[in-house]
């Protein structure tokens, strides 16, 4: 910036968290079974908080459960959660009971090992997978990924990182086998869901011009609504 000029300052963290959980939400909308009421959490940090308030937005949801590795971690996320979402959320002591009965599934964890597997999920859910956000990460195991639709969020980012690169280096599936990314299925180009048994996996790598954007319409609403502080960081 130049000498003198004033700045809008906003969190990027925050801006992330949003946005990530916007996503999903969107995915949702297009994936999700219509009426979906029932959410299963894995991972109960900063992004669960988030997803839980972006899908309710999107679908009917009234319940669920939640699990961590931490299982205090859990059980207070359960009880905060409750309070502040208004949803019957309960805590429980390993993922697939939290999974096995949900129409939308968040995995929201740092994992290095693939740990949601065909056995954990019904037909018909929706799973929005976002922590393997690095080479290093993966939560859900090829042989799901073979079973299921995937689409993603960015093809390109998804082949270096995220839960369809170890698919595909486990020879469970190709590139050619993603349905659609996010930007296809909301252009029209392609369709989401085409049956009510299919399982779905948006396998979300997190996109950089999504932050912009979002920075932007915040910054953009925050100006109309006049609020927020602008600050001057030149210096005398």
């Amino acid at each position: 910036a130049t000498r003198g000029t004033p700045l809008a300052v906003m969190d990027s963290i925050e801006v992330t968290l949003r946005r990530t959980a916007a996503a999903s939400a969107l995915a949702a909308k297009y994936l999700a079974r219509a009426g979906s009421t029932r959410i299963a959490i894995c991972g109960c940090g900063a992004q669960a908080r988030a997803h839980i308030d972006a899908l309710a937005d999107v679908m009917p949801l009234s319940h669920g459960a939640v699990w961590d590795r931490d299982a205090k971690k859990a059980e207070r996320f359960a009880r905060e959660m409750s309070e502040a979402s208004g949803l019957a959320l309960e805590s429980v002591g390993d993922h697939r009971t939290a999974t096995l009965d949900a129409d939308i599934v968040v995995t929201c964890t740092s994992s290095q090992d693939a740990f949601l597997q065909r056995v954990d999920v019904r037909e018909g859910v929706f799973i929005a997978a976002i922590g393997a956000d690095a080479p290093d990460k993966s939560e859900i195991h090829p042989e799901l990924m073979h079973s299921s639709v995937v689409v993603v969020d960015s093809l390109e980012q998804c082949l270096d990182f995220g839960d369809l690169r170890h698919a595909i280096r486990a020879d469970a599936m190709s590139a050619a086998d993603v349905r659609a990314d996010l930007a296809q299925l909301v252009s029209g180009e392609k369709r989401g869901r085409m049956l009510a048994g299919e399982i779905i996996v948006f396998d979300s790598t997190g996109v950089a011009i999504e932050d912009a954007a979002s920075a932007a319409a915040i910054y953009e609403r925050a100006c109309t609504r006049k609020a927020g502080e602008r600050l001057d960081l030149s210096t005398g």
